[in-house]
């Protein structure tokens, strides 16, 4: 846990240079951004760049972030976190603090963007946020304290970003950091394994916290409250089986979570309400499902086998077609 005496005594004043030991890369602070159990994150700016300097006096848990930061480097087409510009000690009072720098992620937060932009955007952004779960978890992470604070939404066009890599652990391992509304054991639904199912149980509450962004607190626990509360609201009833199904641990990967969440996106007799503003349209919402690679049910089995098997050069182009779809949703709700 983070010495808040230190943080009080080291404070550090908007216009502090913080000039790298090692490197010599200098950094003028803007702001603070927020602090927590691991360090202090500040606005700064390098060479006309913003970046966010995240500064703590341990050591080792800067060189946990940095080797997650890099880890997600060599994630290929995904932007897991932010990127990583610097790592470095600064000398100040005969005390060394570790800082590095990196990507200033610029957006509101998950429940901030959807709450100003519908609801039409939610499937849309956690089919992004499970896709990159999945990478994550293939390299051998469990982002851990999972929350909409940790999610930003960028664009355009809108795309969904993790940040605050403090909590991540290795699977395997005790979750390190967590957010009780969205903690498994805090709902007696599982322990604080870091494991790929502690993500997605996390996953689902921020879907249900994103009809209740007040959030609700905790009475009896467990399934049976938090079932009733996905079924108090009409927004929510339609994912209750993936909910469910994310609650108690049933999906063994994000990819399944998502395969499950394509699946009621093809099969919604209704248009996705967009909250104040008009319904999504009949061709948006094809348009999206194609985007998405959504498959029809009039699809013979030997064409949905044909159509798997496609990827590489296939999976590029719908990617591209994706960000096209939701740059277009975007301007379109803008124009509104």
């Amino acid at each position: 846990m983070m010495n808040h005496t230190w943080k009080n005594q080291c404070k550090v004043s908007p216009g502090t240079i913080i000039k790298g030991r090692w490197h010599g890369n200098q950094y003028k602070i803007l702001k603070e951004l927020g602090f927590g159990a691991n360090g202090v994150v500040y606005l700064a700016k390098h060479n006309n760049t913003q970046v966010a300097l995240k500064m703590s006096d341990n050591s080792m848990s800067i060189t946990s972030e940095v080797n997650v930061l890099k880890s997600f480097a060599k994630v290929q087409g995904s932007a897991l976190g932010p990127s990583l510009f610097d790592v470095d000690d600064w000398q100040t009072n005969q005390v060394r603090i570790s800082f590095y720098a990196m990507e200033y992620i610029k957006g509101p937060d998950l429940l901030t963007f959807i709450q100003e932009n519908g609801s039409v955007w939610t499937p849309i952004l956690f089919l992004q946020l499970l896709s990159d779960l999945d990478k994550m978890h293939e390299k051998g992470w469990v982002f851990g304290d999972l929350k909409p604070e940790n999610l930003i939404v960028t664009g355009p066009p809108p795309k969904i970003r993790c940040i605050d890599v403090g909590g991540t652990t290795i699977q395997g391992r005790a979750i390190k950091e967590f957010t009780e509304f969205y903690d498994r054991g805090y709902w007696g639904l599982g322990s604080r394994k870091a494991e790929v199912s502690y993500d997605l149980f996390a996953t689902a509450m921020i879907m249900i916290n994103t009809v209740y962004p007040k959030r609700f607190n905790k009475t009896t626990g467990g399934i049976k409250q938090l079932k009733e509360a996905i079924r108090q609201k009409p927004e929510l009833k339609r994912y209750e089986p993936m909910l469910l199904k994310a609650l108690q641990g049933h999906y063994s990967s994000a990819s399944q979570m998502r395969r499950d969440l394509l699946a009621i996106i093809n099969n919604s007799p209704k248009d996705v309400s967009l909250g104040n503003k008009q319904a999504m349209t009949r061709p948006m919402k094809q348009t999206i499902q194609k985007s998405f690679n959504i498959h029809h049910p009039s699809l013979s089995r030997q064409d949905y086998r044909k159509k798997k098997r496609k990827s590489g050069l296939m999976e590029f182009f719908l990617i591209g077609m994706v960000l096209c779809v939701c740059y277009g949703l975007y301007i379109f709700m803008k124009l509104m």
